[in-house]
């Protein structure tokens, strides 16, 4: 009977975790809605010259002091995608979306859709823009073996 019970109580925390889980997920996925549809509305295109990017912590990035305080926590040690550019006549601190940041060439000019200071899309001005170069292998990464020669050697 006293195993069932221990049971039984186990049981009923995890069911109110899953719930709080749940719970609070659904309030995060509505906040997080919201503000993509804000940021949707506040967009523009800028045509702007990329002058520098780079990964820095938010501390170190040159960003405003009132950006700095309105993020959490937590999120000010990790790096972020730090883009330097010149919109008119101002050298401008952006942050680059995560997918964006890749594809963003410097030293060129480019057309962005801007959301406050945050890049969402980046398209070139003159021409498509080139994909990143990948870089090579190291040595000892030569040696290993990769996984899809591997499945397709043995067909």
């Amino acid at each position: 009977m006293s195993v069932f019970n221990v049971l039984l109580i186990i049981l009923l925390v995890l069911v109110v975790i899953l719930g709080l889980l749940y719970y609070f997920g659904r309030k995060m996925q509505k906040k997080q809605a919201a503000q993509q549809e804000q940021m949707e509305a506040m967009k523009q295109t800028v045509s702007m010259l990329v002058i520098d990017k780079k990964m820095m912590k938010l501390k170190e990035s040159g960003l405003p002091q009132m950006v700095i305080d309105q993020t959490p926590k937590l999120m000010r040690r990790s790096k972020v995608p730090i883009v330097k550019a010149k919109v008119g006549p101002k050298i401008m601190t952006m942050v680059a979306d995560a997918k964006v940041y890749e594809i963003i060439p410097v030293k060129k000019e480019v057309k962005a859709t801007v959301s406050g200071i945050y890049i969402t899309d980046v398209r070139g001005v003159r021409g498509p823009l080139e994909k990143p170069v990948q870089k090579k292998k190291g040595f000892f990464a030569r040696f290993k073996k990769d996984k899809k020669t591997d499945k397709t050697s043995k067909k």
